[in-house]
């Protein structure tokens, strides 16, 4: 199962909770959702130079609320907060309503499975030796403070001619525990020569039984 399952898609409601928070009718939701999807879009490739973890949507009656978890906040907001500004407007022309973004910061991007696996795909896009990635992010997760670390790089490795995997264990990662706090994430990196490589990263915390959404 620990394989097979989305680690973060099984714990919800026991200790994460939904990106997306609102309610629609039953006729509104898939377009609500498909709205949901485009803003992150949008957010993902004004401020990816900003290390994005976590995209959370509050919808309220005429107005959204978006915190953006980043692991440099000076770079999403831009100077003098210009980068913000133009991207409220962009997203309420977009939706219709009054969108107001708040940028965070993370706390330890170092153990943020998103970060990571959105780095290593980036350094593969660039070129960068896979194995390389994938230990550097390893040891810093554990430096960091990670109980456990699981990475998987899956694609044609080095412009081989077949696919392969390569994977990197540090710790323990128990998938299976669901009182167990791992953070999940998965990234594709698009190369000129090799085509599509995934990237899935699992970062163990420890174990939580309860939601702690300032804890991120």
């Amino acid at each position: 199962m620990g394989r097979k399952v989305n680690a973060n898609a099984v714990r919800m409601g026991l200790n994460k909770t939904w990106d997306s928070v609102w309610y629609a009718s039953k006729t509104e939701y898939a377009g609500v959702l498909a709205q949901d999807l485009k803003v992150k879009e949008i957010i993902r490739k004004v401020m990816g130079d900003a290390g994005i973890d976590t995209v959370s949507i509050k919808r309220a009656l005429n107005n959204i609320d978006i915190e953006v978890f980043v692991a440099r906040p000076g770079v999403a907001i831009g100077r003098g907060g210009e980068g913000i500004d133009a991207l409220q407007k962009e997203l309420s022309r977009m939706t219709k309503k009054q969108v107001e973004v708040k940028i965070r910061e993370v706390k330890k991007p170092d153990i943020s499975a998103r970060i990571i696996a959105r780095t290593i795909a980036d350094g593969i896009e660039r070129r960068q030796p896979s194995k390389l990635l994938v230990a550097s992010a390893k040891e810093k997760a554990m430096m960091a403070g990670a109980e456990g670390v699981r990475i998987w790089v899956s694609g044609r490795i080095n412009n081989a001619s077949q696919a392969r995997t390569i994977k990197a264990n540090a710790g323990s990662v128990p998938a299976q525990t669901l009182k167990a706090d791992i953070d999940y994430a998965e990234e594709t990196a698009k190369t000129m020569d090799a085509g599509l490589m995934g990237v899935k990263v699992w970062i163990y915390n420890g174990d939580k039984t309860s939601i702690d959404s300032d804890n991120i």
